[in-house]
């Protein structure tokens, strides 16, 4: 856990304040490492180098012929990835050269099949000096900075740290994230009726904490009540890295968290955000194993606030314990006007295209049609004249 002094409880914390005491609440889990092969969005522990030229050799950039001097050439041999020619070449010869082979010593140019002539056993045609032969360490020399700790390896960069000599990388652990689902109201199955609803929040967090570049360590539901809620989060704290609830951060005769959290003797850093919708998010620090805090995320039960909740602190959460720095938002240009009530942020669900933000409908907070068709959410702190930048954070 980071150092706690800044982190006195903030209430009704700007939006902005409550993201930033998100990111302060954690620190960089350990490294591990990892294969090559199972690289995909991991985030990297340290910065990784070159461990040898790309390529190694002088390479050829197209299938044709590696010729030496001007021609025609006498053909002498073949050159097949991974099988070099053996010795030199000599003025007024060639090799037939495959994509990637090595390109033999005394060649001068390669000649391109399709613009390649052969007559009576020679190659005729026209080419430059130097012409499609990729000189060893064109795109890298041994020791060059590859990526950069806290980078989120995609597919091409994975396979950049392979060619250039990585089997295994540095990566940071992934959070093991609880999630506790409250609400006696909730079903998981079936089609709902008298007073209860569809659990929707279950089915999609997982996939959101996934997306975030975390794992889920255990999903429960858990009875409205502060007994079964303390036994569940005394569990959690002993295998989570950060523990998510969702519903009873209000203050209704139902609402247990904010107590739970008090009787545990943990701290309590955010109780509410000034923003809509996803107003009774909380964040909070709880006693671990060991004399470490284990973080605490009381997202609304509403399921449009609870992503604004998750979007909110859990996404600063999680990146802080992959090393990943506070990301900075990107703006998009404002389709129509979009306001938001006085002294609150609102977050409002659309989707990018073309530059413009367009707003989806359906936006309530106890909605999921809207975010269902969107793509991130404009964030709007003040009145934003349609045609008018507006900052833009895309949903992980």
């Amino acid at each position: 856990m980071a150092d706690r002094d800044p982190l006195t409880a903030l209430q009704e914390a700007p939006w902005s304040a409550a993201r930033a005491a998100a990111h302060l609440v954690a620190t960089r889990l350990d490294a591990e490492q990892v294969g090559v092969h199972e690289l995909d969005a991991r985030v990297l522990a340290q910065d990784c180098v070159a461990q040898c030229a790309l390529p190694s050799f002088d390479s050829s950039a197209m299938d044709g012929w590696a010729v030496a001097g001007r021609g025609p050439w006498a053909i002498v041999g073949d050159v097949l990835a991974g099988r070099p020619h053996d010795g030199a070449l000599s003025i007024g010869t060639c090799v037939r050269i495959a994509t990637g082979g090595v390109v033999p010593e005394g060649a001068t140019a390669v000649l391109r099949w399709e613009d390649a002539d052969v007559r009576d056993g020679l190659v005729h045609g026209e080419t430059d000096e130097g012409r499609d032969i990729r000189p060893a360490g064109e795109e890298c020399a041994v020791g060059d900075l590859v990526a950069r700790a806290g980078t989120r390896v995609a597919p091409a960069l994975a396979g950049l740290l392979a060619a250039t000599g990585h089997d295994e990388v540095a990566v940071v652990r992934r959070p093991r994230v609880a999630l506790l689902l409250l609400g006696d109201e909730l079903l998981t199955s079936g089609v709902p009726e008298r007073g209860r609803v569809r659990d929707s929040l279950g089915p999609q967090l997982p996939g959101w904490v996934a997306r975030a570049g975390a794992v889920v360590a255990s999903a429960l539901q858990v009875p409205d009540d502060p007994p079964s809620l303390r036994a569940s989060v005394l569990d959690a704290v002993e295998s989570a890295d950060l523990v998510i609830t969702t519903g009873g951060t209000a203050d209704g005769p139902r609402d247990h968290v904010k107590a739970m959290v008090a009787e545990l003797n943990g701290d309590l850093l955010v109780d509410r955000v000034a923003v809509r919708p996803g107003h009774p998010m909380l964040l909070a620090a709880l006693p671990g194993i060991g004399g470490g805090r284990v973080p605490l995320i009381g997202l609304p039960g509403n399921p449009h606030s609870a992503i604004v909740g998750f979007v909110t602190l859990a996404l600063a959460v999680i990146d802080a314990m992959l090393g990943i720095p506070p990301v900075r938002l990107g703006t998009l240009r404002a389709g129509e006007e979009l306001r938001t009530p006085p002294g609150h942020t609102r977050l409002i669900a659309g989707t990018a295209v073309d530059g413009v933000f367009v707003l989806s409908p359906y936006g309530g907070s106890a909605m999921l049609r809207g975010l269902a068709q969107s793509t991130g959410f404009a964030v709007v702190s003040e009145r934003v004249p349609a045609g008018a930048e507006v900052e833009w954070l895309p949903l992980p």
